[in-house]
C-alpha cells in the first residue's frame, strides 16, 4: 500500500510556524516511516524548506506564491485556488504510474474539491480517498452554523459525500455528517490527533531557568497561551480575567503567540493592556516555531491557558500536557482526555486555578502520562493504517 499525504499548500512541511494541520501531516508521515510504510508527502515547493526523513514530491509554484507570508487575504485565497489545480494535475500524473494500492489522504477542502472536479472518475476509482476534517466550524450546534456551512463550507461538504472515508476529531462533527449531510456512518472514522513526544517533554530545570533568563523572565511567574491571534482564540478574553490578578501580582507575566490573523484585534489588546496599567505584564512573543523553540516557551511557564471559543481538536493543550505543563481550559476539550488539565467555568474559577499552579499547588488532574500512552504519533497512526486497510477491504 502506498500512502500520499497531502498538503495543504498553506505553508510548507515542516511547518515552521504553528500550522496545526501542517504538523499533522508531518507527524503522519514521519510515524507511517517509523512503521515501515511507503508514504510520501505531496507539498507546495519551498526554498525554505527544513530537511526531512520521508520523500515529498513538490508542487511548483508561481514566484509570486513563494513566500512564507500566510496572511489570510486575498492572495492567499488566489494562492489555494492554484495551488489545489497544481495538485489535482500532480495526483494525475502520480495515478497514471501507480501499480499497487494507492491512498490519498487529503486534509484540506480546496485540494480535495479540485481534485474531484479535474480528475475523471474513472482514474479516481483507481486509488481510495482519505479526507480529515481538521475545519473547527463543524464543533458546535448546527443551528449556529447552518448559514455558515452553506456559504463557505460547500467544498468541504463535497469532499466529505465523496470520500472513501471521512476522518473527524470529534463525535459532534460525526453527527452532523450523518444527520444533516446524509453521510453514511459506516464511511466515518474518530481518530484523534497525537503529539510528538520527541518534541514536546519537560526540559531539565537549569535548562529552563536558562532559556527565562536569555529571554528576560528570570525572576517571572508565566501564564502562557499559544494560538493565531483573533477573536476566536480570545486572547483579550484571558488578558480582561487576568486584569485584576496580573495588577496585585507584579511578578507574573501573561505572554501569548502565534500569527497575527486580525491586526485589529491584536491592537485591542496592547490597548487594554495599557489602558489598565498591565502592558509590560502582557507580552506578545510572535510566531513561534514549533518544536524546540515552543516547548521552551512550554517549560518556562507555570500555566498554559486555553480559552478559545470554539475548536475542532485543540493540538496546543496536549503539547502542553507532554511539555508538563498545567493547563486550563475554557471546557472539555472535544477528544478523550481525562488528565493534564483543568475547566474553569467563571473568571472566579480560571483566575484560583492559575493561582494554584503559580503557587505550584499543582492538582492531580494535572497528570501527563495518558497522553504519553494514548496521544503518541505511533498510536494515531496505526488507527489511520487500520482505516486505510478497512476501506481497502471493502473495495
Amino acid at each position: 500500500m502506498k500512502i500520499y499525504e497531502i498538503g495543504t499548500g498553506y505553508t510548507p512541511i515542516p511547518a515552521q510556524m504553528g500550522a496545526a494541520t501542517e504538523i499533522v501531516v508531518e507527524e503522519l508521515a514521519n510515524a507511517f516511516l517509523e512503521l515501515k510504510e511507503n508514504v510520501v508527502v505531496v507539498d507546495i515547493s519551498s526554498s525554505y524548506r527544513e530537511k526531512t526523513n520521508f520523500l515529498i514530491e513538490e508542487i511548483k509554484m508561481p514566484a509570486v506564491f513563494n513566500r512564507l507570508d500566510v496572511s489570510l487575504g486575498l492572495i492567499h485565497k488566489i494562492k489555494r485556488v492554484v495551488y489545489s489545480i497544481l495538485l489535482a494535475l500532480k495526483i494525475r500524473s502520480l495515478i497514471k504510474k501507480s501499480s499497487e494500492k494507492t491512498i490519498l489522504h487529503f486534509h484540506n477542502q480546496y485540494n480535495m474539491f479540485f481534485y474531484l472536479k479535474i480528475i475523471p472518475e474513472k482514474m479516481r476509482k483507481k486509488v481510495l480517498t482519505a479526507y480529515t476534517v481538521h475545519s473547527y466550524i463543524w464543533g458546535t450546534d448546527w443551528d449556529k452554523i447552518e448559514k455558515t456551512i452553506k456559504n463557505r463550507y460547500f467544498q468541504e461538504i463535497e469532499c466529505v459525500k465523496n470520500a472513501d472515508a471521512v476522518l473527524v476529531l470529534n463525535e459532534i462533527t460525526s453527527n452532523h455528517f450523518v444527520e444533516k449531510l446524509g453521510v453514511d456512518s459506516n464511511r466515518i472514522f474518530k481518530i484523534i490527533n497525537g503529539v510528538s513526544l520527541k518534541k514536546y517533554r519537560p526540559l531539565p530545570v537549569d535548562t529552563i531557568s536558562q532559556f527565562k533568563a536569555e529571554i528576560g523572565f528570570e525572576n517571572k511567574k508565566i501564564i502562557f497561551q499559544v494560538g493565531s491571534v483573533c477573536e476566536r482564540k480570545n486572547q483579550l478574553g484571558s488578558v480582561e480575567m487576568l486584569a485584576e490578578y496580573l495588577k496585585s501580582h507584579k511578578d507574573v507575566v501573561y505572554i501569548y503567540a502565534g500569527g497575527i490573523i486580525d491586526s485589529d484585534y491584536q491592537n485591542a489588546i496592547i490597548k487594554y493592556a495599557s489602558e489598565n496599567g498591565i502592558e509590560k505584564q502582557v507580552v506578545y512573543v510572535g510566531e513561534l516555531s514549533p518544536g524546540k523553540v515552543l516547548n521552551q516557551y512550554y517549560n518556562i511557564a507555570d500555566c498554559s491557558v486555553f480559552t478559545s471559543k470554539l475548536e475542532s481538536f485543540g493540538l496546543v493543550i496536549i503539547e502542553a500536557i507532554a511539555s508538563g505543563t498545567p493547563v486550563v481550559v475554557g471546557s472539555k476539550p472535544l477528544f478523550d482526555l481525562k488528565n493534564g488539565y483543568t475547566i474553569f467555568n467563571s473568571k472566579d474559577e480560571f483566575i484560583d486555578q492559575i493561582d494554584l499552579c503559580l503557587k505550584k499547588i499543582v492538582h492531580s488532574d494535572y497528570d501527563r502520562t495518558e497522553v504519553l500512552d494514548k496521544y503518541n504519533w505511533t498510536s494515531v497512526a496505526k488507527e489511520h493504517l487500520n482505516v486505510f486497510n478497512s476501506i481497502q477491504e471493502r473495495q
